[in-house]
């Protein structure tokens, strides 16, 4: 019965609501479930920089930068766009205008939540000055894609000291890291850069 109701209520929808009705359900669901996932300590995300970088200066540093496009702002920006389009357009405006104010607050939800993870990412750096030898055989999370064979950098997350900190790593081996990854620190490049595996092919060794 239930499905037949939401079937005529989709049905009497015009096409410019069934798409900001549909952008609304979609990414509201994926904004329950990251936030869900953030809870228990799974959430991920990547991310490009824009300026505003703060290092920690020890002989070993993580960037603090403010993101503004990111997993979690993209998500923000089309649930506050449907919702918006679908307000706008249940009080009789035009669907043009509907698409103004979805793209208004979508910006704005993108611009508060990347500032918001600016600052979140300041806190957690605060009291992040540590030795890197620290991490060895720590085990930690990519969250940002490590290139193959050395070829370039990405960012792992690892548990330290009672919180999370972001540092850059290097693979040795010739394949590429995605992004999710459990990797196990196995070395120091320059006293700086973490040098990883991945955690299964630890594992696999018995070591």
């Amino acid at each position: 019965m239930m499905l037949l109701v939401l079937g005529e209520w989709w049905a009497a929808l015009a096409g410019i609501e069934k798409i900001f009705w549909g952008v609304s359900i979609i990414f509201s669901v994926l904004f329950f479930i990251q936030f869900v996932l953030s809870l228990i300590g799974l959430d991920f995300d990547s991310d490009v920089d824009m300026d505003f970088d703060s290092d920690v200066d020890s002989g070993f540093s993580t960037d603090v930068s403010f993101t503004v496009l990111s997993v979690r702002s993209f998500i923000a920006f089309f649930t506050f766009f449907g919702w918006t389009g679908v307000l706008v357009l249940n009080n009789g405006v035009s669907g043009l205008w509907a698409v103004g104010f979805g793209a208004i607050a979508g910006i704005a939800a993108m611009l508060i939540v990347g500032y918001m993870m600016y600052l979140f990412a300041r806190l957690q750096d605060d009291g992040s000055v540590f030795d890197p030898y620290e991490a060895l055989d720590e085990v930690g999370t990519v969250y940002m894609k490590i290139p193959a064979g050395q070829q370039g950098s990405g960012k792992v997350q690892i548990k330290l000291q009672g919180s999370i900190k972001e540092v850059e790593a290097v693979t040795r081996d010739g394949e590429p890291i995605p992004m999710g990854t459990a990797v196990r620190i196995i070395d120091i490049l320059d006293e700086k850069i973490m040098i990883v595996e991945p955690l299964d092919k630890y594992l696999n060794t018995g070591i």
